[in-house]
């Protein structure tokens, strides 16, 4: 689907390589000139037409007449003391905004990308839907989102994590077109082995997405071995159970190979104890896959909390039970970078 901006002009950055191809012979060029300016779009990065001097200056000005190049508006950036973490806070075109966070590993640099502007789903311990859902990003803004943290930082970023502000699966079209454009050999050429989609659990979709075989790993945040609990703290359970759920991750495994991340945010007094942990372990059982533990974010105006010295026990639980539990690291600690958190206090 074409996305176009207020003046009527196509969104170039968001066709696919096979879409700008069509259109350019639609133009009456040769198909190479495709391969240019794709190349200008998402290897070179260029913010305007005329930055394209191995092309024409007609074919510029009817680039010019036809399409649009988006941006996005750096409005604030924080930057950790302690592990090089970056914190972004994007403006669009329409005012709204978006956060994005640039994190170091010894491997190299990744990316935590937003999906929607808000956030739909009602997880009651996280920032991102507490301000609401706006829109749907569209692919350009997602890519953007890249391109412009790589610019700003002097970084490389060779990897992505598509669990910033919003549900990725609740935006389907738009996030597959994403990861088609950022692994495209004539351009970014970022293998899906080192992008990560995280979802709350829209069942449908994970059935989609298996069928595609992409090669991306898919994170499911899970938060919960039981349906009372989870219900509590995540709706979309009231729609897609658990059970539902895990069929739909079992399918997924058994089409693609890839093994999945299930995501548990740990909240005191909620989901913490040894039969949480036991309850967990039997629903995992059997199942190729990482649990990754997350000692939840305090944020105002919610009473959830939780600690990493609590999280490493309840580790130590599942790993008494043969489970595969790890940890996740802490970046960005002193600068807030969990998502949803910078974006709600610049827009109180």
């Amino acid at each position: 689907m074409l996305c176009f901006d207020q003046n009527g002009k196509i969104d170039i950055l968001s066709l696919r390589f096979d879409e700008l191809e069509a259109k350019i012979v639609e133009l009456g060029e040769k198909k190479f000139r495709a391969k240019q300016i794709f190349t200008w779009l998402h290897v070179r990065n260029a913010r305007n037409f005329s930055e394209m001097t191995d092309i024409s200056a007609q074919l510029r000005i009817r680039l010019e007449e036809m399409f649009c190049i988006k941006s996005l508006f750096e409005v604030k950036r924080l930057e950790s003391c302690t592990d090089n973490t970056v914190k972004y806070l994007y403006e669009l075109a329409d005012g709204n905004h978006i956060e994005s966070v640039l994190m170091e590993y010894e491997h190299g640099n990744t990316i935590c990308v937003s999906t929607q502007v808000g956030c739909k789903m009602g997880c009651r311990f996280c920032a991102s839907t507490i301000a609401g859902y706006k829109r749907d990003l569209t692919v350009s803004e997602i890519l953007l989102q890249i391109y412009e943290s790589q610019r700003l930082s002097g970084r490389k970023i060779g990897g992505a994590v598509l669990m910033g502000i919003g549900e990725p699966l609740d935006n389907y079209d738009n996030v597959v077109d994403f990861l088609r454009i950022i692994s495209c050999e004539q351009g970014m050429n970022m293998s899906l082995r080192h992008v990560s989609v995280s979802t709350c659990g829209i069942v449908p979709r994970i059935y989609e997405l298996a069928e595609l075989k992409l090669g991306i790993t898919l994170s499911i945040s899970l938060h919960s071995a039981n349906n009372k609990s989870r219900s509590e703290i995540m709706p979309i359970n009231d729609k897609y159970d658990i059970s539902e759920l895990i069929a739909a991750c079992r399918h997924y495994f058994a089409v693609t190979g890839r093994r999945i991340s299930f995501e548990y945010s740990l909240i005191s007094g909620h989901n913490d104890s040894e039969n949480d942990a036991k309850q967990l372990a039997r629903l995992l059982s059997g199942f190729t896959c990482h649990i990754n533990l997350i000692p939840v974010n305090k944020i105002k105006e919610r009473d959830f909390h939780s600690d990493r010295k609590s999280a490493y026990r309840f580790q130590k639980y599942l790993q008494d039970l043969g489970m595969n539990a790890t940890v996740r690291r802490t970046l960005g600690a002193d600068i807030d970078a969990a998502c949803g958190q910078l974006r709600r206090e610049y827009e109180i």
